[in-house]
């Protein structure tokens, strides 16, 4: 019984308990209270329907917030105008871009608990705004929680501990235009067209006691549909299962430690998502360097170090998930270290070099060796022609390879422009080293004014987050709209002289030269679906050698086994 209820019922009851004195007195003063007593139990039945109608209210209220939590919760969660959410680095699982205007860094991997509505039967909170005249909150329960754009998860009471759901689809349907063989001998005649689902992910991200975070993602994709044995098929479908500890940085010190399977940070091309990347595929001199010791699925161990301007880190790698452990377990390093020279509310200019090295080469078949390859900046067919073959035999196993290079990005408001050089070195005993480089520049501009955010937990930068989104029937429209190109080289050749014949003792290798030339259009019609469309023409300048293979049988040394193309892709891609 509510409180009015209560004071009218304590009012009656003086009523009656005065009742036998009224009784004794005049006829007049028993009227009076008779009268007194119908108008108390008047008011006691209208104040009742008062309290019905606004408990039918305020359960009416309860069901609408629960039906628009999405809204209330976002409303309460983030700021103005929408958010991207980016690829889960290690160690921060939720990770947000911030509003377009003004620029700045991802907020923290923990963000802070919104507040919340009333809860459903004292065990489930929605998230969203406190309604007037509203009860407090209970102390117990659940959040329902909505962090960055359409990621949602829940969270306990105090924060301490989360789940959140986290996925991405990259559907790619390309076309090889025009593909010209170098000669008739190549062993490659065409390349196919066709559909892939280049990325198909699905995971959970959390947090335990506030400064433990956990990250679980499985590909049901890869760079070619199929299962091994089929060339390009992913051995494991097991991309991120890491354990990252926090503690130190929530106490003010920067250090944040990774174990498990991840995405290693080698290279500023590798540390911007897949979902933020201003074209497709990145530069093939970033896939052959950073798929010695470091690119996804990688079992890995290390810290790193970051805040607004600088990001360090080092780590310790292994194989890949789905690696066969009868081939030898390699073992590798990778450092990279960067740092925001300049930085204000026009942009930046980020500046960095890493380096690595494959310590313990992997032994295929009892044998170390490590084979460099790219397929075309393009994954709709899975075909190799830039490959350098085995390098390492029986008589000359590899001891080790080197990786280091410079890099860096410049953002002046809606325009963003990058660049990377890196040098491979191959040792093998017994010869000399071979020495191989590449490197990309690239650039892209949000035409519609957008702003690509630096990143301080991966030392990237985000994907634009559009102002209008696309709702050409409720409201304003049309997205966000970016152009992007790109320079790309790589060389595979060493010490490699076309038609002569190779001696016993001779470190010559043939890979072949990788030139393309990349233009696309990027639309966003919000923050979690993007379209791009990408034109490639790209050369690979290859002569035949015994050791890296590229021509049928019979084809005489030092032919032209390469070729030249043009194609065209585009992505469909949903991320949250």
């Amino acid at each position: 019984m509510n409180r009015a209820a209560c004071l009218l019922a304590g009012l009656i009851a003086i009523g009656s308990m005065f009742a036998p004195t009224a009784r004794a007195e005049t006829d007049s003063t028993a009227s009076e209270i008779a009268a007194l007593r119908r108008e108390l139990k008047d008011l006691a039945v209208r104040n009742q329907h008062q309290i019905d109608t606004l408990q039918h209210q305020v359960r009416e209220l309860s069901a609408e917030l629960a039906k628009n939590r999405r809204g209330r919760a976002t409303a309460a969660a983030a700021p103005a105008g929408p958010v991207a959410t980016a690829e889960p680095q290690p160690g921060g699982f939720i990770q947000a871009a911030p509003p377009p205007v003004p620029p700045a860094g991802q907020p923290p991997a923990a963000p802070a608990k919104p507040p919340v509505a009333a809860g459903v039967g004292g065990s489930e909170v929605i998230a969203g705004r406190q309604p007037p005249g509203l009860p407090a909150p209970p102390s117990a329960g659940v959040h329902v929680l909505e962090t960055g754009s359409a990621r949602f998860g829940i969270e306990s009471a105090d924060g301490r501990n989360a789940i959140f759901l986290t996925g991405r689809l990259h559907f790619d349907v390309g076309d090889y235009l025009d593909y010209r063989p170098g000669s008739k001998f190549a062993a490659v005649q065409d390349l196919n067209s066709g559909v892939n689902a280049r990325r198909a992910r699905l995971g959970v991200v959390g947090r335990f006691m506030h400064d433990w975070d956990y990250t679980f993602i499985f590909d049901f994709g890869g760079s070619t549909d199929g299962y091994p044995p089929t060339t390009g098929a992913l051995p494991s479908g097991l991309e991120n299962a890491l354990l990252t500890y926090n503690g130190l940085k929530n106490r003010g010190v920067p250090l944040v430690f990774d174990i498990g399977y991840m995405d290693v940070p080698f290279s500023l091309a590798e540390s911007v998502s897949s979902n933020d990347l201003p074209l497709v595929e990145r530069a093939a001199i970033i896939n052959v360097a950073t798929n010695i010791f470091a690119n996804d699925f990688r079992s890995a161990l290390g810290a790193r170090s970051y805040d607004d301007h600088y990001w360090a880190g080092l780590y310790l790698t292994g194989p890949t998930s789905g690696t066969s452990h009868t081939t030898g377990e390699q073992v590798g390093i990778a450092g990279r270290a960067g740092y925001n020279v300049w930085q204000s509310p026009d942009g930046f200019l980020h500046l960095e070099g890493d380096a690595g090295a494959l310590l313990k080469p992997p032994a295929p078949g009892g044998i170390r060796s490590i084979t460099l390859s790219d397929r075309p900046e393009l994954r709709v067919d899975p075909t190799t022609i830039l490959n350098t073959g085995a390098l390492g035999t029986a008589t000359n196993p590899l001891k080790n390879a080197v990786v280091y290079g410079v890099g860096g990005a410049f953002e002046w408001h809606n325009f963003v422009i990058s660049g990377e050089y890196y040098r491979i070195d191959v040792n093998r005993q017994g010869l000399a080293t071979n020495t191989f480089d590449g490197g990309y520049i690239e650039g892209s501009w949000v035409i519609t004014g957008e702003r690509r955010a630096y990143s301080p937990q991966s030392g990237g930068y985000l994907r634009p987050v559009p102002e209008h989104v696309f709702t050409p029937w409720d409201g304003p429209c049309c997205g966000a709209f970016e152009l992007a190109a790109r320079y790309s080289t790589i060389d595979l050749n060493d010490r490699f002289t076309p038609g002569a014949a190779a001696s016993p003792k001779s470190n010559a290798v043939g890979g072949g030269q990788q030139t393309v030339y990349a233009a696309g259009l990027n639309w966003y019609p919000n923050a979690n679906i993007r379209f791009m469309l990408d034109f490639l023409h790209g050369n690979i300048n290859k002569r035949f050698s015994t050791a890296a293979g590229g021509g049928i049988a019979g084809t005489p040394l030092g032919t032209p086994v390469g070729g030249r193309f043009d194609a065209l892709v585009m992505r469909t891609q949903v991320a949250f």
